[in-house]
């Protein structure tokens, strides 16, 4: 989902672009023995291993390369339920009506065209108790994306949640997990927390919910044997149609809070926040 984009693009780039990049890495983004290895490798090598650093930098949600950002805490026994890509008129109100129904709250990163178009439905989100977060505006690669559109997209997003719900939105969720510095100093600027996640799979593009719901409480209970509370990802919605079908992903949602309900304390991300 985006990390073979940053490293096409990177291996796309000019010799000034690489010789930039080359600098950044020595200087700040790898260890002393990554650099090493960079330089005794030679030139091919060495781009190898700038694009492959550069990508998981960008776009690996445990990386904290290009600064830190919310995952999860040491708190097993906690479960962060979120959300992305909607609101989705077609299955966004079935699925408050599966968390209404078992009394757990979630976080809805929405996408900021998508919200504009579905004013009431955000209000319901946020009647109804859950925590709304910034997705950005259109959904792009913001690894890729020009800083002047990067604070476009956040800024704009953030402002019409803000007057859709009339509360302060303070989580933003970058699409694709993409980030670099600038990404996240800008979210910072705006009083919003970046968040990743620790738990996700392609539910997506899943049609199986017995394969989405297995493959996350593989996770779930890994983070839990490692002593880390879980902030895991489905998605109520499709940055490229505001209509996608997702009944996987809600059916499967229904499905692991009814497993982890009466186990585990579901909570929004601003439970987490620092």
């Amino acid at each position: 989902m985006g990390f073979c984009a940053v490293a096409r693009d990177l291996a796309r780039a000019s010799a000034c672009e690489l010789s930039a990049l080359r600098r950044t890495l020595v200087d700040g983004m790898l260890s002393p023995l990554a650099t090493g290895i960079y330089e005794g490798l030679g030139a091919t090598a060495g781009l190898g291993l700038a694009v492959g650093g550069c990508a998981y930098a960008a776009m690996w949600p445990a990386s904290r390369i290009f600064g830190p950002v919310l995952r999860a805490p040491r708190r097993p026994g906690e479960l962060a339920l979120t959300f992305d890509d909607g609101p989705n008129p077609a299955w966004t109100p079935r699925l408050l009506d599966i968390l209404a129904s078992h009394d757990v709250r979630a976080t809805f990163f929405m996408v900021g065209k998508y919200a504009q178009a579905e004013p009431e439905l955000v209000r319901r989100v946020a009647a109804a108790g859950h925590l709304i977060g910034n997705h950005s505006w259109s959904h792009p690669n913001l690894a890729l994306t020009a800083p002047r559109r990067v604070r476009e997209e956040l800024s704009r997003t953030k402002e019409t949640l803000e007057q859709i719900t009339g509360k302060p939105v303070r989580h933003f969720r970058p699409p694709f997990g993409a980030r670099r510095p600038d990404v996240l100093r800008t979210a910072r600027r705006m009083a919003m927390e970046p968040v990743l996640w620790n738990a996700m799979t392609s539910d997506w593009s899943e049609p199986s919910v017995d394969a989405i719901v297995k493959r996350l409480t593989e996770m779930i209970d890994r983070n839990e044997r490692r002593g880390w509370a879980t902030n895991f990802v489905l998605h109520d919605g499709n940055h490229l149609d505001p209509t996608a079908f997702r009944e996987p992903s809600v059916s499967a949602a229904g499905q692991l809070v009814a497993r982890y309900k009466e186990t585990h304390r579901f909570v929004t991300l601003d439970a987490w926040s620092i």
